[in-house]
């Protein structure tokens, strides 16, 4: 097959060269409420592939852009305890969940994922819509048992804040500390 960036052939569908040269994971921090969200890329870096989570390429493309990001980022994790992961409506659509893919990741000493917990009981789409739409469209979450206090959420991408809003007061509201989100992208960053 040919890599989608460079279109040499590849084993993969993003060459090794490529994902070294233009997915190498930076960390971009913005909160929402008190609670930090690290991001590992600017949206507009990753558009084209991030869209490809409503195809079936999409399982593939979000398992290479979370073994660059999220697995190294595990790997790097300190924590006096082991703490849970969860990730945003992770329902399987298109024959696969991309939060689940991007939780998975995170497995790692002091990370442990666990699937099918953040649920949102309005199945709204917020891609492309507008904060307006967004408000007046919340996705109503709900959160299944945990058994670790702490949380860690997981999403694809941050836009306006507000899914993640939504995800934490829910965690809280649970009884949970959120001690931070994780996204792939962050769309605030030019």
């Amino acid at each position: 097959m040919k890599c989608m960036l460079c279109e040499n052939f590849s084993l993969t569908h993003i060459c090794k060269p490529c994902q070294e040269n233009f997915l190498k994971p930076k960390i971009y921090k913005r909160k929402v409420q008190d609670v930090d969200v690290i991001s590992f890329y600017k949206y507009n870096e990753i558009k084209d592939l991030l869209h490809t989570k409503h195809t079936d390429l999409g399982y593939y493309i979000f398992n290479i852009l979370a073994q660059n990001s999220f697995k190294k980022f595990a790997d790097e994790f300190k924590y006096p305890n082991t703490i849970n992961s969860i990730a945003v409506d992770d329902n399987i659509h298109s024959g696969y969940s991309h939060t689940a893919i991007l939780n998975k990741h995170l497995n790692s000493k002091y990370i442990k994922p666990i699937p099918n917990k953040l649920i949102a009981k309005n199945s709204v789409t917020y891609s492309g819509k507008s904060k307006q739409f967004r408000l007046q469209n919340p996705r109503e979450f709900g959160l299944l048992e945990v058994q670790n206090k702490e949380i860690i959420i997981v999403d694809d991408i941050i836009t306006t804040g507000l899914t993640l809003n939504q995800a934490i007061n829910i965690t809280k509201q649970s009884g949970k500390e959120v001690l931070l989100c994780v996204t792939l992208a962050d769309s605030s960053q030019k």
